[in-house]
């Protein structure tokens, strides 16, 4: 063989070694994923879902390299407002969203197993794995998100605990008496039991204005929101009342999406889905003691309530509790037994303040 036939077979040898090392790439397939929300991109769900979940899903499919995500964020109102995702992504306006679910009691009456029993748990770690672990463990909450044409994902906890932050100073369940308080879906049931006080609805995008209008004397919210929408400047007093970790989002997608993925990516998204729901709720806890101190240092002052005025406002509600799963019992959806377990799971070593088993049928 001359010196140029050489050349020649190893220039076309080469060439079918590169072509062969192009193909796995050729053959990777882009599906494109948008996902919404309603609340403004600094919103710490948010925010942790484009820095941690997107990368995170990223990482791990090109373990393989068969696929590949086009992500499209639509945040802040662009496509929906904070209360319409769930709608959004049931007409398809989204494949996945974070649903603020206490805007949906009667869509989604079973999101509501943390918020009805309050005073019990100001731990999100665990209020988020068991509200998660409940999910799977009975079907209502996933049949639920099944007749909005959705797939629920998982629970997402991002606060450790509401307080209640005032323009004025509180110490005592006396000092609320006929106060308009601000909050969102079943806490506003918290205040039913104060002489004269009224809930009444908004959210976090609108507490300020309610504050600083003087529509409302006091907001429910919890430190860490508090700090991102800047509520010391109009309520700079926190009551630390610790009404507990409320579960208020879950990542769910468009059933039809859904059900059009690959298997694996479906898996990887299901893996990274439970690893976003333990790492919001590591950074609620881990920004707590933080947003406290920043509430503080914004020249706000916080009021510890008194063991003996926390007992006395939790005896003061209604059993929401037992309302709530009388509810879900009457409609066939095992109600009683969904709260008994999620409070099995709850109370080990915790100190709830109240029984919210006690209404239940025996």
């Amino acid at each position: 063989m001359t010196r140029g036939t050489k050349l020649g077979a190893g220039l076309i040898g080469s060439l079918i070694a590169g072509l062969a090392a192009t193909t796995p790439a050729l053959a990777q397939e882009t599906i494109r994923i948008n996902v919404l929300d309603g609340y403004p991109a600094r919103a710490m769900w948010v925010q942790e879902f484009t820095e941690f979940f997107i990368p995170e899903v990223d990482k791990r499919l090109a373990e393989t390299g068969a696929y590949q995500i086009e992500w499209n964020e639509s945040y802040g109102g662009t496509v929906v407002k904070p209360g319409g995702v769930l709608e959004g992504l049931q007409l398809g306006l989204g494949d996945l969203g974070i649903v603020t679910t206490i805007f949906h009691s009667s869509k989604l009456p079973s999101q509501a197993i943390a918020a009805v029993t309050p005073f019990v748990s100001s731990d999100a770690r665990a209020t988020a794995r068991a509200v998660d672990e409940i999910a799977h463990e009975f079907p209502t909450m996933q049949e639920e998100f099944a007749a909005q044409n959705q797939v629920y994902l998982t629970t997402g906890v991002v606060l450790d605990t509401y307080q209640l932050f005032s323009a004025e100073k509180v110490e005592t369940v006396s000092d609320l008496e006929g106060a308009k308080i601000a909050g969102a879906g079943m806490n506003l049931r918290y205040v039913e039991g104060i002489e004269g006080a009224a809930g009444v609805r908004g959210g976090l995008t609108d507490f300020y204005n309610m504050l600083q209008t003087g529509l409302v004397n006091h907001a429910m919210l919890w430190p860490e929101a508090a700090e991102t929408f800047k509520i010391s400047e109009v309520a700079p007093f926190m009551l630390a009342v610790d009404l507990g970790a409320v579960n208020t989002k879950t990542l769910s997608a468009n059933a039809d999406f859904w059900n059009g993925l690959p298997e694996e990516v479906q898996g990887v998204i299901e893996e990274v889905a439970v690893a976003y729901r333990d790492r919001l709720a590591d950074i609620a806890m881990d920004r707590a003691a933080e947003a406290r101190q920043a509430f503080t240092d914004a020249g706000g002052t916080i009021v510890e309530m008194s063991a003996e005025q926390r007992t006395a406002w939790a005896n003061s509600m209604p059993d929401i509790a037992a309302e709530w799963a009388a509810e879900l019992d009457n409609a066939g959806k095992p109600g009683s037994d969904m709260l008994r377990a999620y409070l099995d799971k709850q109370t080990a070593g915790s100190e709830a303040l109240r029984d919210w088993t006690a209404g239940l049928p025996q």
